[in-house]
């Protein structure tokens, strides 16, 4: 998800009553809900599609869901004592407890690759172990409906603490919602997905894309049983509707070979592709993308061109 959704996810938590754990909980909730996209520091020596094959990996990870809130916790223990040796520690802090400050900072850090999960971007839940994507499906990457049930929950909850009040049920209200609201995405895109593949033409896996905004609508898209993908998209069709290429040619796959001589760009391209596909550009050669990320603001930042390798129309039908 968006760091937005992760920032407003911690800060709710500790709304609910975990800041009263320890001092500087906040920071510990929040922070940690960020932690893991350090991996963003990858573009300053990454390029082209390289990133792709890197973000949602390591950082993400088993030992990093350990590492990372131990490396917070320390920093936030380390700027309480030096604020106290300078005499600007403020007065109505708690007393901070590494124990909370790593507990809560775990906290933090595990709410990240799970939401991260939840979209069909995906993430490396096992790296360095494995390097297999997993994906729920079930938000879109930046999901608007969250950030008002969450922005809203957060600022009654600071209202009512501000006027002395009991804050926090608006938060723990909030948090409940947010359980039923992904509860019901995770149902409509368990449909959507299991009638795809009951209905023609009969593919052999299907990904149920949610849309910006329409929570309750669902991309539909499919892989064959010849390996082809189609979308219910490509052609403005209603996830109702039916499948289609889009109206670029569509190219066999190249061979283990040509896709080698691509170097770093490709290799890293079908690390993060679930869903590969090539286009015919207009010189005769090929360019790769994925099945998932074909609309006109997504397809260029989501491909690599092999210009090298000349298309292959797939068999008609």
């Amino acid at each position: 998800m968006d760091n937005l959704t992760h920032s407003l996810i911690g800060a709710v938590l500790g709304q609910a009553g975990l800041k009263r754990r320890t001092g500087l909980a906040m920071p510990a909730l929040i922070i940690g809900a960020n932690i893991p996209d350090i991996d963003a520091a990858c573009f300053f020596w990454l390029e082209g599609t390289e990133h792709l094959g890197f973000r949602r990996g390591i950082t993400h990870g088993p030992p990093a869901m350990v590492l990372l809130p131990l490396l917070l916790a320390g920093a936030l223990w380390w700027f309480d004592r030096w604020q106290s040796g300078r005499g600007t520690r403020p007065e109505g802090r708690l007393p901070v407890s590494f124990k909370w400050l790593y507990l809560l900072s775990l906290i933090g850090t595990l709410s990240h690759p799970l939401f991260d999960w939840f979209n069909v971007y995906g993430i490396r839940l096992l790296e360095p172990f494995s390097s297999k994507w997993f994906h729920g499906d079930v938000l879109f990457i930046i999901d608007v409906w969250l950030w008002a049930l969450l922005g809203f929950g957060l600022w009654f909850s600071l209202r009512r603490e501000r006027r002395g009040g009991e804050w926090q049920h608006p938060a723990r209200v909030a948090i409940a919602v947010m359980a039923a609201y992904i509860g019901l995405n995770s149902a409509i895109t368990w449909r959507t997905e299991a009638s795809s593949l009951m209905r023609e033409p009969y593919p052999v896996e299907a990904i149920a894309s949610p849309v910006p905004l329409a929570f309750w609508e669902r991309e539909r898209i499919v892989r064959l049983q010849d390996g082809a993908w189609l979308s219910s998209a490509w052609t403005g069709l209603s996830a109702g509707q039916g499948y289609a290429y889009p109206d670029a040619e569509r190219c066999q796959m190249p061979s283990p070979v040509q896709l080698a001589r691509g170097g770093s760009q490709v290799a890293a391209f079908l690390l993060w592709s679930q869903a590969p596909f090539v286009e015919r550009t207009v010189d005769g050669s090929v360019i790769l993308r994925d099945a998932r990320f074909y609309g006109p603001r997504a397809r260029d930042r989501f491909s690599v061109a092999l210009p090298q390798v000349k298309c292959v129309p797939l068999p008609a039908g």
